[in-house]
């Protein structure tokens, strides 16, 4: 049996762990709240400054999910999976991308023209070297991230993964990461489809209940 021991969420200008707001801002773009999130977190990574947004909300949501969890203390590096999932791709960089060959092409830009590169900036932040994969789907699918979660566990090498949903396109984010384990820590869940669609759709700061707050900002 495989356990949902920590979550986290970056949506509506906020930074949410385990369903406690930990830092939000409405003001400026999207791009300045998260330069703004990194600062008010204290990481030295100046890395983190040339990545693009979809990288830069996965690293915020990792960040979150696994802060105070000594990953690889518990686990060898090859013992963590990491499974992604997003609507958009990396089309918002893509954009930007083709609107810089307008004038002089941006290699900056073009390094992050593939979903995945999010994915491994995660990794290489967090020493992951286990099992990975960025799925595209219209929509954030329990089941499907349930049923791939399962089989990539099922693996005796694999005794953890970090899974979950980080999109972007122009303003509009939303990021839901989780991390699954073979052992149970504190209040964790039974990892089932039905609790992973309950965690996305959780209710509270930074989620629905804000956007009437953000809109007249």
């Amino acid at each position: 049996m495989n356990f949902i021991t920590r979550y986290s969420h970056v949506r509506n200008r906020s930074l949410i762990r385990q369903g406690e707001l930990i830092c939000r801002d409405l003001r400026g773009t999207l791009p300045d709240f998260l330069d703004a999130s990194f600062d008010s977190l204290g990481i030295g990574y100046p890395k983190f400054y040339k990545m693009d947004t979809l990288s830069k909300l996965g690293f915020l949501g990792a960040e979150m999910l696994l802060k105070e969890i000594p990953l690889l203390e518990d686990y060898d590096p090859f013992q963590v999976a990491l499974i992604l999932s997003n609507a958009y791709g990396s089309l918002d960089t893509d954009m930007k991308y083709f609107e810089s060959t307008k004038t002089v092409p941006s290699p900056a830009l073009f390094v992050y023209t593939l979903p995945n590169i999010a994915a491994g900036e995660i990794c290489i932040r967090n020493g992951i070297k286990g099992e990975n994969a960025f799925f595209i789907w219209p929509r954030f699918d329990a089941k499907q991230m349930h049923n791939y979660v399962e089989l990539v566990m099922a693996a005796d090498n694999t005794q953890a993964c970090v899974a979950g949903w980080v999109d972007v396109m122009g303003s509009h984010h939303d990021v839901f990461l989780y991390l699954a384990e073979k052992k149970e820590r504190g209040n964790a869940l039974v990892h089932a489809a039905v609790h992973l669609q309950k965690l996305y759709e959780l209710k509270g700061y930074g989620t629905a209940n804000d956007r009437s707050e953000e809109a007249n900002h």
